[in-house]
């Protein structure tokens, strides 16, 4: 896919999810931020770069960590998540989070004014994951870490079959290269090839619980990197996307609902110079 075609696929994409993204997936994810979270060991005082911060799953928590003295910088390409977390901060009373729309490839921060850069499962979006490190790395103080997460193998994904169903019905590749960081050591490699030092990995393996039909459906459809496609879909293409999604699942069923497995990849480095 053209990187322009992508990164407005993506932003419009997620305009669209943000009002099912919390519902459907806040608790599927939280292995993959708390174990993000653990890795970064934000201190009170802090200064962080929370990239692709989407409603701010990760960017509230992180926030508490650093404290009133410290400051989270949350960003993401999408004005629709931006202005949710900026009314999710403001309920909360949370005066230490600034929210801005950037490109995850192109962030207009500061060089080395970080302690810690953080991406929860952005990194599948960007049309150059690579360049997205680097600009991590540059807005590191020495001795500032990146932390990242993005989901595992496409075999350990239960739920992976939405992208060639989707795709079927649609003129181009929703997500093309989505699993591609997850397989063997691909983030790490990416790491390394941005500058980072002491890059350390962790691979957990979840189970993503849907309560029945509908919430699999929502979480797949709506809530998801799909989005932007499946709101064009006529009735009849979603009754039959629907269907096909559920029939690849199906050997998840548990009762009323599913039991879906999920990987997740969580990466960690250093700026040591």
């Amino acid at each position: 896919m053209d990187p322009r075609l992508q990164r407005r696929v993506q932003r419009y994409g997620w305009d669209k999810a943000v009002a099912y993204y919390e519902a459907h997936w806040s608790r599927q994810l939280r292995p993959a931020q708390e174990s993000l979270l653990r890795a970064a060991a934000l201190q009170p005082g802090e200064r962080v770069a929370d990239v692709a911060c989407g409603t701010g799953l990760v960017t509230l928590p992180a926030a508490e960590a650093v404290g009133p003295g410290g400051t989270i910088v949350a960003t993401d390409i999408s004005q629709g998540m931006v202005d949710d977390l900026r009314r999710r901060t403001e309920e909360q009373g949370l005066r230490n989070v600034q929210a801005e729309r950037m490109d995850a490839e192109n962030l207009k921060l500061d060089d080395a004014s970080f302690d810690a850069a953080l991406d929860a499962l952005g990194l599948m979006y960007v049309p150059d994951p690579l360049q997205a490190l680097r600009e991590m790395r540059r807005v590191l103080k020495p001795g500032g870490r990146a932390v990242t997460s993005v989901w595992g193998a496409r075999a350990s994904c239960g739920w992976a079959e939405i992208f060639p169903i989707v795709d079927s019905r649609v003129e181009s590749e929703v997500c093309p290269m989505f699993f591609q960081l997850g397989t063997k050591n691909a983030l790490e490699i990416c790491f390394r090839e941005a500058g980072f030092d002491e890059v350390t990995s962790e691979r957990i393996s979840v189970t993503l619980e849907y309560a029945d039909e509908d919430d699999a459906l929502g979480a797949a459809f709506a809530g998801g990197p799909v989005a932007m496609a499946y709101a064009r879909f006529d009735e009849k293409t979603r009754d039959e996307a629907h269907a096909e999604y559920l029939e690849s699942i199906r050997a998840h069923r548990n009762g009323a609902g599913y039991r879906v497995p999920g990987e997740f990849v969580i990466t960690r480095g250093v700026r040591a110079d």
